[in-house]
């Protein structure tokens, strides 16, 4: 790629970038100019005009340079024949700004498994990062809000290594509490009480491999899905072993689960702490492991954010005011000492003296 500049008399600079000519240019400005599109959005007081294979930019000097690695950035990933969309437009430029070492290219152009024409990749550097942490780790904790691809990014590292055979199977578990219901209250046999808690499990694993194989790879014990509780006074040898939804175990599930680690296997432990359904206030075995490890080598705590969601933008703007108003509100228990929202008295126990008419 080569590129002129040429300053003009108000302060503003112009820079032609000439992209080469094995970067197809509808794969580079996207379906409809889409891609484009998003350039222009991200970069208002740039001006950009396409002319053949050159992009012409004008405006403030800082802000054409990153313009101009942003087109370089792209040109890179479109000739990898990665698509294009927006959607990495928004964050190439993230990329950009956030990180001086990090290059969208990089990132966004990271293969980690291909099923049925579908590339599952990090997109952002938080995303990398963790992906990272998983190759260079025996034990690797995900801890993140929703939507930030940490269960699913640790499944296709899991399909990964047992491709590669690198493992012998693959073990997925999720603890049994959610949102205060309990398997004894569901109706059916066993199997089907389980099958709410596991289904994302087996949602995910669907999008990584053919679905007509997965039957034959459980019945073989290849893959095996089952609850938190199916875990205890086993030894998994040679496997990648992933526990979702760790933020609903407790402290004593936690020790069990990790002490279930043979040689040759991987953990990956996936959780929100900001959505934990235990009940009577128990501790998170997720929140507690956070001060027993954190010292340990071989173990990594990677920590995503609202950042690095990849769901609809909106997921992260529902988490970000979800902070903001639970670091803003008083305590629970400043709320009871005041009897809770405004003045209204508390109702008198059932049975008390005051409670009789």
């Amino acid at each position: 790629m080569t590129s002129s500049s040429s300053p003009a008399a108000d302060g503003s600079v112009r820079h032609q970038v000439t992209i080469p000519e094995h970067v197809p240019m509808v794969a580079l400005l996207g379906q409809r100019d889409e891609v484009l599109t998003a350039i222009e959005a991200g970069f208002p007081s740039v001006d950009v005009h396409v002319r053949g294979n050159v992009v012409t930019l004008t405006g403030r000097p800082g802000d054409v340079a990153l313009a101009e690695r942003l087109v370089d950035e792209l040109s890179e990933i479109a000739s990898s024949a990665t698509p294009l969309t927006s959607d990495a437009v928004e964050r190439a430029i993230k990329i950009l700004t956030d990180s001086t070492t990090d290059r969208p290219a990089q990132v966004l152009t990271m293969n980690i498994l291909s099923n049925r024409g579908k590339t599952i990749r990090p997109k952002t550097l938080g995303q990398k990062e963790y992906v990272e942490s998983i190759d260079r780790n025996t034990l690797v904790f995900g801890i993140g809000p929703a939507g930030t691809g940490k269960t699913y990014l640790a499944m296709a590292k899991a399909v990964q290594a047992l491709q590669a055979k690198q493992v012998n199977r693959i073990v997925l578990t999720r603890p049994a509490v959610e949102a205060g219901e309990r398997l004894g209250f569901l109706p059916g046999s066993l199997n089907d009480k389980i099958d709410p808690y596991l289904r994302p499990l087996y949602d995910a694993l669907h999008d990584m491999v053919d679905p007509e194989s997965i039957p034959r790879l459980m019945a073989a014990g290849t893959i095996e899905v089952a609850p938190l509780a199916y875990m205890r006074g086993r030894t998994l040898n040679d496997a990648f072993i992933i526990l979702d939804e760790a933020q609903n175990t407790s402290a004593e599930q936690m020790k069990m689960f990790l002490t279930r680690l043979g040689f040759g296997s991987k953990i990956v432990v996936t959780g929100d702490v900001t959505q934990i359904d235990l009940p009577g206030g128990a501790d998170s075995g997720l929140r507690v492991v956070q001060d027993i490890l954190t010292d340990l080598d071989d173990v990594a705590f990677c920590r995503l954010t609202s950042a690095d969601v990849v769901r609809h933008r909106l997921v992260a703007d529902i988490i970000d005011a979800y902070s903001r108003f639970e670091t803003e509100r008083p305590s629970a228990s400043a709320r009871a000492e005041h009897g809770g929202r405004g003045s209204r008295p508390s109702r008198p126990a059932r049975g008390s003296s005051e409670g009789h008419r």
